[in-house]
This record gives structure tokens, sequence and C-alpha cells, in this order.
């Protein structure tokens, strides 16, 4: 799917894609709303935030949200937009993050969730000076995770399908 069809979708749903770009200082910086209009007031029920560098392929992505009252449909759209304009607007197959250790039950939801998106484990990042590098770029401790923005996106589709059949 393309960012179009998804911004398609997402109207029949009621809901609305939004895409902020900027760049700066040789980084794209991005942020990705779903969002619902009723009587004037808009509602955020999701963003996903991120960079990439302007010479490398990959997103990073840095700041997710999606509120517990959310309406269907809406976590898949979000991840599916991000994929979709990773893929479209910046010729990048890659995406990478880190969940971030807050505490260790959060935590280890947030890597399941993310596996379950289709990301991988590619290391726990945490005190060592390796890590100092990383821990700067993210902003603590945690687990760094790898996917592959086509084959997220192909999962988040067949998810997707079933609002045009319905």
């Amino acid at each position: 799917m393309k960012v179009e069809e998804l911004d398609k979708l997402s109207s029949s749903l009621g809901l609305s894609i939004k895409i902020q770009v900027r760049e700066t200082f040789g980084l794209c910086f991005f942020r990705i709303v779903v969002a619902e209009k009723k009587d004037n007031i808009i509602k955020i029920w999701a963003e996903m935030k991120g960079w990439t560098y302007l010479n490398k392929q990959g997103i990073q992505l840095d700041t997710l949200r999606i509120l517990s009252k959310a309406p269907a449909f809406v976590s898949e759209l979000i991840w599916a937009t991000t994929m979709a304009w990773a893929i479209e607007k910046k010729s990048s197959n890659k995406a990478r993050l880190l969940a971030i250790f807050d505490s260790e039950g959060y935590s280890k939801k947030l890597v399941r969730y993310f596996k379950l998106i289709g990301f991988k484990v590619v290391k726990e990042v945490g005190s060592s000076p390796v890590d100092l590098f990383l821990r700067l770029v993210w902003g603590g401790a945690g687990t760094l995770m790898h996917g592959e923005c086509n084959s997220i996106l192909k999962k988040l589709e067949k998810k997707l399908s079933c609002i045009g059949e319905s």
C-alpha cells in the first residue's frame, strides 16, 4: 500500500493521516499522526516521530504514542503509514528503534509488541562504554531492534485488507 491509499482507507474510518517533515543540519525529522475530527475538535489518536539521515538509508523511530481508547485500526494505520512513507519518500527498507527500559514489566511488553509488528532484537543497550553512543542517540538504555519496512508493511496490509471487505 502507498501513503495515498492508507489516507483513503483512514478516511473511510472517519480518520485522517497527517505527515510533517522538517529537514535541518543533514537530518530529516518526521511526525506522522492519525487523528479524528469531530465538531471542529481534532483528537490525535496516534503519533510516530523519528528521523532519518539525508545521505543514509533507514529511519530511526523515536516516539510512538497510541491512546488506549483509540478506534479500531489506529495502531495498524500509524505503523503502515510510517513504513509506506519510509519506502516511498526515503527509498528506505530499514527501520530501527530502541524499546526504552523504563520498568521491567513495561519494557518487556514493548519488546513483545515490536516483535509482533515485525522487529527483531539486535542487542541490549546498557551501561557499557561500547553503548555510550547509542545511549546518547536514543536518550537511554533499552533493547535495540531492527525491522524491514517492506515486510512490516506487507504484514499490516493483511490486517488492513479486512476494512474494505466489510
